[in-house]
């Protein structure tokens, strides 16, 4: 009787058997976490259609509000060349005293006293040149505190660029000391008419 043991043939496909399926399992464990680790770097895998809506409207919104800072430049622009021009004297108001001394001379026939001829020719045109001057130097200092106020009013955290701000409390400083002065012309306090001997 034969008692050596004859290998069976199918033992190592056996053991080779067991790596496999052990590696199969190994795979299908780590294919969650593979999955996992894709979407987390796939930029925008996870947005939504209200979000991107919501990007969509942001930007839109950006875009409305670069105009509103371009006018608020050239509002405060506007703003210190008029009280710029009205403390140098506008050509408006050199215009419109000059007809106003034509209209003095015309007047000054009708004068009873020298003193009415004197306010005639020359106080009428005085005081409309203080007049004009002082309207443009009204509407620079109101032009400039409304774009100094108007980030107040509008959305939370909206500041204006800092050479606007300078630009509109040097608007400020000349319309403030036009509206002074040409008051002060216009009623004959600063620089009164002469009167005559």
């Amino acid at each position: 009787m034969d008692t050596t043991k004859t290998a069976d043939p199918t033992a190592p496909e056996a053991d080779t058997a067991e790596p496999q399926a052990t590696e199969a399992q190994a795979d299908l464990k780590d294919a969650p976490a593979a999955q996992s680790a894709e979407a987390a770097e796939a930029p925008g895998a996870d947005l939504t259609d209200e979000d991107l809506e919501d990007e969509l409207h942001d930007e839109l919104h950006e875009d409305e509000k670069k105009p509103e800072g371009v006018g608020a430049a050239a509002s405060a622009v506007v703003a210190a060349g008029l009280g710029l021009v009205a403390l140098s004297g506008s050509w408006v108001s050199r215009v419109i005293a000059e007809r106003q001394t034509l209209v003095g001379q015309i007047e000054s026939v009708n004068a009873a006293t020298t003193e009415a001829k004197i306010e005639a020719l020359y106080g009428d045109a005085w005081h409309m040149t203080a007049l004009v001057n002082g309207v443009l130097s009204t509407l620079a200092l109101l032009l400039a505190v409304f774009v100094l106020a108007r980030p107040a009013f509008g959305a939370p955290g909206r500041t204006l660029p800092t050479w606007v701000r300078a630009v509109s409390w040097a608007a400020v400083a000349l319309g403030a000391l036009g509206v002074l002065l040409f008051g002060l012309m216009y009623f004959d306090i600063l620089a009164p008419l002469p009167k005559a001997a």
